[in-house]
């Protein structure tokens, strides 16, 4: 399965002199925890939550007065459409992350993959962790007496 089979191909991108509070409040308008700075073309960098949250927040800093610029994490890990999906989750995993911009061949971003994206596709094609999962998370059927 190829990472283009799994992606999401909406990419909302934020300029890196939009401030924090209009990140926040554009990703909590799409529900999504992480942004990419800059364009398709020209990647800056990733806003997350998290970057929000510790360089932001943690630290006192105004979201009002403070640009994207200021917090975003700028060392980008990305992929191909055309990687192997076992290869993406590869990446993740090296590197502690949870989402990867997807680059055509171009090298424009082309969209996201994420570990729910993931999931999602794992749990819809295998009956076999569906049912072990089910097994975990339902209470066991109870015998007549």
């Amino acid at each position: 399965m190829l990472v283009s089979d799994v992606m999401s191909r909406g990419v909302e991108f934020i300029d890196a002199s939009a401030t924090i509070q209009v990140a926040a409040e554009l990703m909590g308008e799409i529900d999504v925890g992480a942004l990419p700075v800059g364009s398709a073309l020209h990647l800056d960098g990733i806003l997350t939550d998290r970057d929000i949250l510790y360089r932001v927040v943690a630290r006192g800093l105004d979201p009002t007065k403070t640009a994207v610029s200021d917090v975003l994490s700028r060392s980008v890990v990305a992929c191909a459409e055309t990687d192997a999906v076992q290869t993406a989750m590869d990446l993740m995993a090296a590197h502690h992350i949870r989402r990867l911009p997807v680059r055509r061949e171009d090298g424009a971003v082309s969209g996201w993959i994420t570990l729910a994206d993931l999931s999602r596709r794992l749990l819809v094609e295998h009956p076999g962790l569906q049912a072990a999962l089910s097994e975990l998370t339902e209470p066991p059927a109870r015998e007549p007496h």
